[in-house]
């Protein structure tokens, strides 16, 4: 059992001694919160079942032992076992929903986020969109949270693990999506057959051998599988732009986040009309490319494809 400090009364006093914790012992945040009061705050709430945001006058409620027991071994997991918070706590928040994760899954922390939450507006009229494809899905909520915002919108869920499909299921399911949304087992467009779509937007792996080698050790408690892009970063991304064309309808747009990777990508591909995406609540490395672009560009991709 971990130790309990006295003193520890109150939910604002187990966030601070939380944080305290967490800087003194040099962790790592980066899997939806970059500091560490916001890290113990985030844990604490969800190991007491409430949501973000709770109103300041509920910070000085007094906690139950058994309460007390379950967030000091969450806050002594984060500091021994050095995992993302998310995975402590079974959910993370993108978008404004709640999502189920574990360690078959990377935790949801996209800037397309707030791609989504606009409707993918001003790129396209969010009525009109009626096909998206999530590809590389992960927990889904990419796809799930495209399917919450554009309520006439049928989502495809697309991923290489089946591990990974089953965490997008409960996720369906947990947003009583089970109409509108489909989980498919693929390797990238392969098992897809004619389908097409107004929409295609894809978080890939786009972590370079070198870069994955150097990441914190939290990083390295999430599945490789979703992070690592071959020796540059760049495999899927390249695959992805190389096939987009052929399942996106005539004015459909392609979105893929590649990351720290952007760099690298427009090197390989220097004559490709990449716009990046601005996000107001921060983030970069996130491309857009219009059907008509993609098809122009092909012989250059399948150059690049070729190296």
């Amino acid at each position: 059992m971990a130790e309990q400090p006295d003193g520890l009364i109150t939910i604002k006093d187990f966030v601070r001694w939380g944080a305290s914790r967490f800087n003194a012992a040099g962790l790592f945040f980066g899997h939806g919160t970059d500091n560490a009061l916001d890290e113990a705050a985030q844990l604490v709430l969800a190991g007491l079942h409430l949501e973000p945001g709770l109103p300041s006058v509920f910070h000085d409620c007094r906690l139950t032992p058994g309460e007390r027991v379950t967030l000091c071994e969450l806050i002594e997991r984060r500091l021994v076992e050095r995992v993302p918070a998310a995975y402590l706590t079974g959910s993370a928040w993108f978008a404004g929903l709640v999502f189920d994760v574990n360690r078959h899954v990377l935790v949801p922390r996209s800037p397309i986020a707030e791609l989504v939450e606009a409707g993918f507006e001003p790129w396209l009229e969010a009525t009109r969109i009626g096909r998206v494809l999530d590809l590389c899905t992960g927990s889904g909520c990419i796809g799930i949270a495209a399917a919450a915002y554009l309520p006439d919108a049928d989502v495809d869920l697309v991923d290489i693990s089946p591990e990974a499909l089953s965490v997008a299921r409960m996720n369906v399911a947990r947003h009583s999506l089970e109409d509108r949304v489909r989980v498919l087992e693929s390797d990238l467009f392969a098992s897809l057959g004619g389908n097409r779509y107004d929409v295609i937007v894809s978080n890939p792996p786009y972590v370079s051998r070198a870069e994955l080698a150097s990441l914190p050790i939290e990083y390295h408690r999430e599945p490789s599988l979703g992070l690592l892009g071959g020796e540059d970063g760049l495999d899927l991304v390249i695959r992805i732009l190389g096939e987009a064309d052929q399942f996106l309808e005539d004015d459909g747009i392609l979105v893929v986040e590649v990351g720290s990777s952007a760099q690298a990508l427009v090197e390989r591909l220097p004559e490709v009309p990449f716009t990046w995406l601005a996000f107001e609540r921060g983030g970069d490395g996130v491309l857009l490319l219009t059907r008509e672009q993609l098809v122009a560009c092909q012989p250059l991709i399948e150059d690049a494809m070729s190296l």
